[in-house]
């Protein structure tokens, strides 16, 4: 398993209104809505046409994400 590093962000897809991750490494993730979303993550692929709000980090415990 993958674990999260401490510098997380946390966006909104505005086009598409999925939640988006940015991990420590620079990698986004779609979180579906499951009972487990990270462990379901899939990759994502910003375009130039992409437009991330980004979103309090006190959301990824509604998301449940992994603990730093």
């Amino acid at each position: 398993m993958l674990t999260m590093k401490k510098h997380v962000a946390i966006y909104v897809d505005r086009a598409s209104g999925q939640w988006i991750i940015r991990d420590g490494d620079g990698n986004f993730w779609t979180l579906p809505p499951t009972d487990s979303p990270w462990d379901d993550r899939q990759p994502f692929y910003p375009t130039e046409e992409t437009e991330l709000e980004a979103v309090p980090g006190h959301y990824r415990y509604m998301l449940r994400l992994p603990c730093e």
